[in-house]
């Protein structure tokens, strides 16, 4: 089934340069707000180094201590504080990493909770996106042989009361029966983690620098 367009204004177009929208190396979805999150199986060290982050492409980069500099971006905290709402619509383009380790997302966090995650990936599964309601419950795996590790994907994420639709590459693939409620709302992340092993394996050794990059986020609310 194929997507159509989103109705309404585009109320936020991304400018990952642009310190009013968007906080580099922190975030509370992290203990204390970062640098490091290793209960969720995680070898971030955030940074706030605009290479990891400022120009759309995510980066991480390997530390002597065995953790990574990581690149990640919020819009909580931000002098806009711009925050998704019931309803809205979410589209962007994203490369996908190609090594082992790399662990790429988009979505959301407010107040210990409210994730939505609009994609989620790991290259040993070269196929496969996450897709996640963690507000309400549901999740599905989306395989397909146009996701490939360095491929670019098209993904598209409705943020309905009572259902959460997710598309990729212009298909509904998903739509979770949950939502988010009517009064649901949330900042916006964009960020690549390292794998800590438990899940996914860990970078090869001889691997220094991972990356992938976010282009055309934006975000469209209905008109009402």
């Amino acid at each position: 089934m194929s997507s159509s367009p989103p109705a309404g204004q585009p109320v936020f177009t991304a400018d990952f340069a642009s310190t009013e929208q968007w906080v580099a190396g922190r975030s509370w979805a992290y203990p204390d707000g970062g640098p490091v999150n290793p209960r969720d199986d995680k070898l971030d060290h955030l940074t706030a180094d605009a290479d990891h982050s400022r120009s759309g492409v995510l980066r991480a980069t390997r530390r002597r201590d065995g953790l990574w500099d990581a690149g990640l971006l919020t819009t909580e905290g931000s002098s806009e504080g711009f925050e998704v709402r019931t309803g809205d619509i979410l589209e962007a383009r994203v490369r996908l990493p190609e090594e082992i380790g790399a662990w790429p997302a988009i979505w959301t966090w407010r107040d210990g909770g409210q994730e939505i995650d609009v994609f989620e990936y790991h290259p040993d599964n070269p196929d496969l996106l996450e897709l996640s309601n963690r507000v309400r419950g549901g999740y599905h795996y989306h395989r397909d042989p146009g996701i490939r590790p360095g491929g670019w994907v098209r993904l598209r994420t409705e943020f309905g009361a009572s259902s959460v639709v997710w598309s990729v590459d212009d298909v509904e693939v998903f739509s979770d029966g949950r939502g988010v409620g009517r009064t649901w709302h949330a900042y916006l992340i964009v960020n690549l983690s390292v794998s800590a092993g438990r899940y996914h394996p860990v970078p090869d050794p001889a691997t220094q620098e991972m990356a992938y990059e976010v282009r055309d986020l934006r975000v469209f609310r209905p008109m009402s």
